[in-house]
């Protein structure tokens, strides 16, 4: 470490000697959801304070980004998101310069998938997870990592508030149920992204917490009940209602009897069966061209009436 360390210290000194500009140290990309940020840090140099430029190829050339800046960091995040590219920075101090620093970073495998969003909504028994996905900077329309990536998967992990046993769950949706919990009871629940493709994971998000209801469910035993219950009342009711019917009836049958009737006599001979039988044959029918005689009754009275009208007297035929 001491031997570094004078190595180090000797360089600087022989540059400072020379009059050559250091170049930027610990350059690196620091990219997340294709926000891409190029750092580095400052060498030590006594003579005053440096400058830096950075550049990124095109086609062969080398196009300059940030010019002569203070600052140790650069903004890359126009860069397509797909292919290598290949990205320099050097120091500069007057019109000296120092030698370029290159890296190469490719967005699409490089770029860190942030942490999603979610809100979580209580229910009983159960939680309701809707996941955002991060979302993507420097593009015309609101995209998120999810449309970049077509294997994209939410990786959700939850656990009793309190406890050290947590449950794992992937979805392909936006939302999620969990189901199966303790009523009245907090639950924390947090997410992240992921690609099974290229089996990488992203940043977890932070820990959301809530509390599930109260299970104000009807148990299916009591609905049943209920259900029976409503059919017996209605079974009775539909008899009560017949039997009302028919007492009225008779009741009324009996206020209210029919005006013409038939003799007493005449119902007990309809009665039977072989009466009406017999009635029904017993008159042959009539017929148009029938020939018959004609036969008149003539009464004749007594010499005795005649001479003593207040007698009774008999007719004779």
């Amino acid at each position: 470490m001491a031997r570094s360390l004078r190595s180090w210290l000797g360089g600087c000194l022989l540059m400072s000697a020379l009059g050559m500009v250091p170049p930027p140290e610990n350059v690196r990309m620091n990219s997340v959801n294709f926000k891409n940020i190029l750092r580095w840090e400052s060498p030590a140099f006594p003579k005053g304070n440096l400058t830096f430029t950075a550049q990124y190829q095109s086609y062969r050339k080398f196009q300059d980004t940030c010019t002569s800046i203070l600052l140790t960091e650069c903004d890359f995040s126009s860069l397509s998101k797909y292919g290598d590219h290949t990205l320099r920075v050097r120091a500069e101090f007057a019109d000296e310069s120092s030698e370029w620093i290159n890296i190469t970073f490719c967005p699409v495998d490089d770029t860190t998938i942030g942490p999603p969003r979610m809100q979580v909504e209580a229910l009983a028994n159960s939680l309701h997870v809707r996941f955002f996905a991060p979302r993507i900077e420097n593009e015309p329309e609101p995209w998120t990592m999810r449309n970049i990536y077509n294997s994209w998967t939410y990786h959700v992990q939850y656990w009793k508030n309190g406890s050290d046993e947590k449950f794992s769950i992937s979805s392909q949706y936006d939302f999620e149920f969990l189901r199966n919990l303790e009523s009245q009871t907090t639950y924390c629940v947090q997410v992240r992204g992921f690609l099974s493709d290229r089996n990488k994971a992203g940043e977890w998000s932070e820990p959301v917490c809530e509390q599930t209801t109260i299970d104000e469910t009807t148990p299916s035993w009591m609905v049943a009940s209920v259900l029976a219950a409503s059919v017996c009342a209605a079974l009775l009711l539909l008899l009560g209602c017949f039997f009302l019917l028919r007492c009225v009836y008779r009741k009324a049958r009996h206020a209210f009897p029919p005006r013409n009737s038939l003799p007493q006599h005449l119902k007990e001979f309809m009665s039977h069966p072989h009466h009406s039988t017999l009635l029904l044959f017993s008159f042959p029918l009539s017929d148009e061209n029938e020939v018959f005689d004609k036969l008149s009754v003539i009464t004749e009275v007594s010499e005795c009436c005649k001479l003593n009208p207040g007698a009774g007297c008999g007719l004779t035929t």
